[in-house]
């Protein structure tokens, strides 16, 4: 086994019904995609596509070759379009097993599960997409656990917020309705009271100091009466007093 994202290459022999042009750009991607010079390798696999814009070879060791050059999404787009143009069995049970290399490098493990199942489909035996369907399974797996899991911590969350947001927003509710009517009761008790300040009868100073002579009138004849009242007393124990 190559590993999880093994790419499947060939490196096409050449018959005599190529033309010797393409025949030799194919020669040199090969040999530069061989030696890891993946942008060398584009040019050439194009410049065979220019001559024969139908080759399924050229254009199969192109989407390998923009796979490498970290672009799954055109090297997607190119191995779907092969697979799609052959009939050739080994070709297209290889062109649906790197297709679903291209989805699961880009986490689409949905669609990187029906390709693989597609070039199962061609080539039921192939250990290595067997083994890259069996992960792709399990990646999906794990993604729609992750989705399930953040949901519905979201969810709790937001609950919790929610929760304390109201809390908060009562408490300051309350609180600010308890200021407001000590506010207005202050205000209306003050209010009140003043009012019936106002509203007590005014005194002029005349009438204050008559009031006053009233008052001191009054004390003058009660001390009087209890002086005569104590007068009283004292002669009469006197009496007794007397031998």
């Amino acid at each position: 086994m190559r590993g999880i994202y093994t790419t499947i290459l060939f490196l096409f022999l050449f018959t005599s019904s190529w033309g010797q042009s393409e025949r030799w750009q194919l020669r040199q991607g090969n040999s530069s995609y061989g030696k890891g010079k993946y942008q060398d390798a584009e040019l050439e696999y194009r410049r065979a596509l220019e001559k024969n814009p139908k080759s399924v070879k050229a254009a199969y060791n192109l989407g390998n070759t923009m796979y490498k050059l970290n672009n799954p999404a055109e090297a997607e787009k190119i191995m779907t379009h092969v697979a799609d143009s052959t009939n050739e069995s080994e070709i297209r049970s290889a062109s649906f097993h790197n297709l679903g290399n291209f989805n699961l490098a880009q986490k689409k493990y949905k669609e990187a599960i029906e390709a693989y199942k597609n070039s199962l489909r061609v080539n039921p035996e192939d250990v290595e997409t067997k083994s890259n369907l069996a992960y792709a399974q399990k990646m999906l797996k794990n993604q729609e656990q992750n989705k399930d899991q953040n949901k519905d911590q979201n969810k709790d969350q937001n609950k919790d917020q929610n929760k304390d947001q109201n809390k908060d927003q009562n408490k300051d509710q309350n609180k600010d309705q308890n200021k407001d009517q000590n506010k207005d009761q202050n205000k209306d008790q003050n209010k009140d009271q003043n009012k019936d300040q106002n509203q007590q009868p005014q005194i002029s100073p005349q009438t204050a100091d008559q009031m006053l002579q009233a008052i001191q009138n009054k004390e003058n004849e009660t001390q009087d009466k209890v002086r005569k009242e104590k007068a009283k007393v004292l002669e009469s124990r006197q009496k007794e007093k007397n031998w």
